[in-house]
Order: structure tokens, then C-alpha cells, then sequence
């Protein structure tokens, strides 16, 4: 059931990490920046939990100097090797010790640790959200320079960015703290975790609304850490003309 609108209090970003010791650092950067834009304006405060998940390179080390540079950062580490159970894990640190009367004021953001957020990026979820909205569903674009044009090219074809799409990204979506307890969270899956959690909303009749606007810059790689993530669907798009043609017979 929907919670209704009500101004936020707080917005909690999860960003779960695993070996991104070269992305790491250009996610966090842009996410404080948004979280410095809409603080800026007065409306409620923020804060990031990263959460370390099996890590075996850098991204302890980066992870340690941001939250040591900045207050509103937490670090969690677990070896669940889940990114559902990763998320769960994140969204459970960042609504501890607020008591649950006041969740319907609790926003959650889920975005990935290879992922550029725009600055406006709180406003827009902020928005949504007072204007009564549960969830809010954004989209993605892979970096052009990672993919390499074709592959690009190939991929835009086939995605669409507009209001009311039908995109469900665990890198760009926000979630009513309220909305997301009684939907029972993330479940403690490998992939599609951001699909259990929007199909358990729905069943719950949560208010759901998806976005163009909401739109973020994620990796172009083709090899990822989730075995059925975006990465895989990227490296099946076709590479060349031939392989192109070959596709669509």
C-alpha cells in the first residue's frame, strides 16, 4: 500500500563494492556531490554506507579515506559474496537505531560502485517522493569509451529513456524506507535482487513510477561480477556488422 507523500528526512545512498578499486573512487566522488547539492538546499540531511563485500583488491583503502574525510560516510564489510544480501545489508545499517514510525520519511538510494550519479540525482528522487511516490526507477547508460561505439550504438537501439519505462536497475532506483520493510528488502540473491525487491513492492501496492530523468552513467565493461547482471547483456550485443545482421535474422 502506498505510503503517501511526505517530505524526507533523510536520504540513505547503499553502494555495495566489490574489487572496484578503479571505479570506486569517481562513484563515491559524484554520489558526495549529490548529497552536498541536495543538502545544500535545507531540505534533510544524508548519508553513504559502503559495504565491502568479499574485497581482494584496493577498494578497503579507498573506501577507508573517504569515510575518513566525510561523516556522513559508514563502512560495513561482509563476505557474503551476494550483492543481494550486500544491499540488504547497507539499507539495514543506514535505517539502525530510526525508529520506524518515521520511515515513511527515510528514503533509500541503491546505485552500483561502477556508476557515475549526477548531481541532481537526490532532487529528483526527493521530488518523487513528495509527490507520493513508493519507488522511483531510473535508467542507465554505458560508458561510450568502455563499450566502444558499436556496441554502443547497438545498445541504444534497443534501450529506451522516457517516463514510465520499464527499466529496473539496482544502479538507479529509490525506495520509501516504510515501503521497503513491508516489502521484506533485497532479497539475499546473486542477481536480479533489484527485480525481486520491485516485484514484492508491487505485490504490496506500493506507488511505483519510473523515470527518464533519472538517469545515470555505469560501466561499459562486459564482464561484471553478477553472472546474469548488465555486463553479461552487454557483452551479447553484436560487434560488428555481420554479427549485427546475424542477430536480427
Amino acid at each position: 500500500m502506498s505510503s503517501g507523500a511526505a517530505a524526507l528526512e533523510q536520504i540513505a545512498i547503499v553502494l555495495p563494492i566489490r574489487d572496484e578499486e578503479q571505479r570506486l573512487d569517481a562513484a563515491v566522488e559524484h554520489i558526495l556531490a549529490a548529497m552536498d547539492r541536495w543538502e545544500s538546499a535545507g531540505p534533510g540531511r544524508t548519508r553513504l554506507v559502503l559495504v565491502l563485500d568479499s574485497c581482494t583488491d584496493g577498494s578497503p583503502q579507498i573506501a577507508s579515506r573517504a569515510a575518513d574525510a566525510d561523516t556522513r560516510i559508514s563502512i560495513v564489510t561482509t563476505a557474503v559474496r551476494c550483492v543481494g544480501a550486500a544491499r540488504a545489508l547497507g539499507v539495514r545499517t543506514a535505517l539502525a537505531g530510526i525508529p520506524s514510525p518515521s520511515f515513511h520519511r527515510q528514503w533509500i538510494a541503491s546505485t552500483d560502485a561502477d556508476t557515475r550519479v549526477p548531481a541532481a540525482w537526490l532532487e529528483v528522487f526527493a521530488e518523487a517522493a513528495e509527490a507520493g511516490a513508493d519507488v522511483l526507477l531510473g535508467t542507465v547508460e554505458p560508458d561510450l569509451a568502455e563499450l566502444g561505439r558499436y556496441r554502443y550504438y547497438q545498445w541504444l537501439r534497443r534501450y529506451t529513456r522516457s517516463e514510465g519505462h520499464g527499466h529496473i536497475h539496482g544502479a538507479n532506483l529509490g525506495v520509501r524506507a516504510s515501503a521497503y520493510v513491508d516489502a521484506g528488502g533485497f532479497p539475499s540473491v546473486t542477481d536480479d535482487e533489484d527485480v525481486g525487491l520491485v516485484d514484492a513492492l508491487r505485490s504490496r501496492g506500493a506507488d511505483i513510477r519510473s523515470s527518464g530523468k533519472l538517469h545515470v552513467v555505469t560501466s561499459g565493461r562486459v564482464r561484471g561480477r553478477a553472472e546474469h547482471g548488465f555486463a553479461e547483456y552487454l557483452a551479447h550485443l553484436p560487434v560488428s556488422d555481420s554479427v549485427a545482421s546475424e542477430h536480427e535474422r
